[in-house]
């Protein structure tokens, strides 16, 4: 086993040779089976098939499913039955044959499990593009809805960013009804249990609320009155839908920067008759090619890009090791950053906050309409624990965008303040239950710790009203949700490093229990797990039959913030990364530790197994090393 220094020092070396030129860091980023199989069938939706990609995109799914015969949300995870469905679909049209042994394991999972009709509406929306169902499977959304006023209940402000920018291209396929070109007349009918045509009830809300009931039945008022609606009316709505999104193509990043908006922009102007090299249409299918990861035999797409976010971890974890040598390395990391800070352009955050200046960072190497808080204060924070004076500029312009986003009950969401229509919820489209973007813990932890790092006290309102927020937040075992990261630990590790910041005591009752409660779930190796199932209600929290590296550095990191840096548990922790790290300075985490939406997507950070456990190391070190054992920083 390598000693502590040796470890960080390999570990340091490997992340330093990732560095890009240009002075960012990028990783791969990795979502289940649906993904890839989108991208396969996007092409047969357009009739461009490209035998040779679909091959290797083919050999990505096949290794990526499950003894179970289905395709998991995440690795080692349960079946999932709309990826099943989407996945099978794919390979079929990549050329795989229905009778192969793997083909036939799936068909009889999904059957298993109710056929092809039990899928979720993005997949019931997919399948009815290429006939496979009828479009009375699906609920109702008439593109009329982008006339409807700013103070409308289903007004496109009130949903998420993600939400919205897939859904608006999406309106109006979903009343052109366009047909798959599907030039193989790929079929997957042995899928359904009964007929499409034969089911009579397919639209129930996604809750069993009266309110579902009753938006239930506005979508069977809707579907009769439809295509009665004016035809000006509707050229219209179709002119606004296409105006929003031109002006958010976003150049070669995409729309939005995530695969569904971008893909559906693209199904958008096809069946609107745009030809492939018009500007607008062009460049939305490069924008698609860029989330390729061409790799050896198999291939895949990913959902978004990673830049800023990888990058700013990267430069966190490499300050925390204390190396003057790195001060250049970590100096281009952090001007790359600063310049990707957006100042110009109001986004739709503006919606709700109206007359507050730009200043937030985006994930995606550009998406300048959707900056978001998360990344906003990890920048922020790594710019002022590098060079407050050198940033002075940048670093004030983020903490007056984070206090302007701050929402109404003290905390932050992601993209949005205040996005928190939860009635909305309850329509039958729905069904994934993530169309809103409230506020969560874990990125109200990060916005607390910047401002607590920028010296904000305790009695200033935003930051009080944010304690408050968090101290209301957390759960009764003594840990905090964490939305955007895997899960348990991940909230309790923002949190906790954030109330360190803002000057909680180690022996506050806040801290106290979740420490316990951290401590409680270290396994015998001295790691940690948790497993993605934690987010469906009822399931076991901070738990797992395995240690990953990234966790185990998210508890350590937490466990040194609420004062725990010599607790035999810490030690023990340490010792299970420096033992299970390679001899390339690397970690092996196959397990995906992020969520883009619980309980329905998930992420795999190929890059946090490389800065998480870096980082975790190098505080250890300094914090035992020096003449303070306290957590100096807001993250």
């Amino acid at each position: 086993m390598p000693s502590l220094d040796e470890a960080i020092a390999r570990a340091g070396e490997s992340l330093v040779s990732l560095q890009h030129p240009d002075g960012h860091w990028v990783f791969e980023l990795e979502a289940d089976a649906t993904i890839p199989a989108e991208f396969i069938l996007l092409q047969h939706f357009l009739g461009t098939i490209e035998p040779e990609l679909h091959k290797r995109i083919a050999e990505y799914l096949r290794r990526s499913q499950g003894q179970h015969g289905g395709w998991p949300l995440f690795h080692g995870g349960d079946m999932d039955l709309s990826a099943s469905v989407k996945a099978y679909f794919a390979l079929k049209a990549a050329g795989d044959a229905a009778d192969m042994p793997h083909m036939a394991r799936a068909r009889a999972a999904i059957l298993e499990r109710g056929g092809a009709r039990r899928c979720n509406v993005f997949t019931r929306i997919a399948l009815a593009l290429f006939g496979e169902l009828p479009w009375r499977a699906v609920p109702v959304m008439p593109v009329e809805i982008m006339l409807l006023p700013d103070w409308s209940p289903f007004h496109i402000s009130k949903i998420s960013y993600w939400s919205r920018t897939v859904l608006v291209p999406l309106l109006v396929l979903m009343a052109v009804k366009p047909r798959a070109r599907n030039p193989q007349r790929i079929t997957i009918r042995e899928l359904f249990v009964e007929p499409p045509e034969a089911v009579r009830e397919w639209i129930k809300g996604p809750t069993p609320s009266p309110l579902a009931r009753a938006f239930t039945l506005l979508d069977r008022l809707l579907r009769i009155a439809e295509p009665y609606f004016p035809a000006d009316a509707r050229r219209r709505s179709i002119d606004k839908a296409v105006a929003f999104v031109t002006e958010r193509l976003n150049g070669e990043d995409g729309l939005g920067g995530i695969f569904p908006a971008i893909a559906n922009a693209v199904m958008m102007f096809d069946c609107l008759g745009y030809p492939p090299d018009h500007p607008d249409y062009a460049i939305a299918m490069a924008a698609l090619r860029k989330l390729l990861v061409l790799d050896g035999e198999h291939s895949y797409c990913q959902p978004c890009l990673s830049p800023v976010w990888d990058t700013a971890l990267a430069c966190h974890a490499l300050m925390e090791t204390g190396d003057g040598r790195l001060e250049p390395t970590i100096r281009r990391g952090l001007d790359w950053l600063e310049g990707k800070q957006v100042l110009d352009v109001v986004g739709d955050w503006a919606a709700t906050r109206p007359g507050l200046r730009p200043g937030g960072w985006a994930f995606q190497y550009e998406n300048r309409h959707y900056p978001d808080l998360d990344d906003t204060a990890a920048v922020g924070l790594a710019l002022d624990r590098f060079a407050r004076a050198r940033y002075r500029n940048a670093i004030d312009r983020a903490a007056e965008w984070v206090i302007g986003m701050q929402c109404r009950n003290g905390g932050w969401g992601a993209f949005d303040a205040d996005n928190t229509h939860y009635y909305l919820n309850h329509i039958p489209f729905a069904d994934h239950g993530a169309l809103l973007d409230p506020p969560t813990a874990d990125v109200s932890a990060r916005c607390l710790g910047f401002l607590a790092q920028l010296e904000y006290p305790p009695d200033h309102p935003v930051v009080a009203a944010a304690i408050a927020y968090l101290r209301r937040e957390q759960e009764p075992d003594g840990s905090w949700f964490g939305r955007w990261g895997t899960n348990y630990i991940y909230g309790t590790w923002s949190v906790l490093c954030a109330l360190n910041a803002i000057g909680f005591d180690p022996a506050s009752p806040e801290m106290r229990r979740a420490a316990d409660w951290l401590l409680a779930r270290q396994h015998a190796d001295g790691g940690w797990g948790e497993f993605g199932e934690s987010y469906w209600p009822d399931a076991p929290r901070g738990e797992a039959p395995y240690s990953t590296s990234s966790q185990t550095a998210w508890a350590l990191l937490a466990l040194m913030a609420a004062g725990e840096v010599e607790n035999p548990a810490v030690a023990r922790g340490v010792a299970y990364l420096t033992r299970t790290q390679d001899n390339d300075g690397n970690w092996d985490e196959p397990w995906y530790t992020a969520v883009g939406f619980p309980r329905v997507f998930y992420l795999r950070y190929h890059g946090y197994r490389a800065f998480f456990p870096l980082w975790a190391l190098a505080r250890y070190r300094r914090l035992t090393i020096g003449n303070s054992r306290q957590v100096p920083f807001g993250i």
